[in-house]
């Protein structure tokens, strides 16, 4: 991974050659693993379940990520995450987000100690 990332950042790289130089991924999968199992279990019930295909493209790109890798989409990758913290907090995806404005400072309490920073900041000047 180390290596690919070096030729990825190669100012004057050729091209034609990143195919031989892109590191072979490969991934071992423990079939007896329990959240394997789990996930087999939720693919035989329903083969379009959009959270199992999420899951288990989480988990090819949490191995990438732990192997060294760069992902070509970080932001897919976050989307992700999102969805299924949403799906375990029992969020409901298509549940509109309240839009919140400029944050007033109004609401805010006043920080501590920042009359006493402002006249020590005099002092040292």
């Amino acid at each position: 991974a180390n290596m690919e990332r070096i030729m990825k950042a190669q100012a004057l790289r050729d091209t034609s050659t990143m195919g031989y130089m892109a590191a072979k991924k490969h991934l071992e999968i423990n079939p007896d693993h329990n959240i394997v199992k789990a996930l087999k279990e939720k693919v035989d019930a329903d083969k379009n379940d959009k959270a199992a295909k999420d899951l288990v493209l989480l988990m090819f790109e949490t191995a990438l990520l732990a192997s060294g890798f760069a992902l070509e989409e970080p932001s897919i990758h976050a989307n992700r995450i999102h969805r299924m913290i949403k799906l375990g907090l029992g969020i409901d995806e298509d549940e509109a987000v309240p839009e919140t404005g400029e944050a007033s400072t109004e609401d805010m309490p006043p920080l501590e100690g920042e009359d006493d920073d402002a006249s020590r900041m005099e002092e040292v000047d």
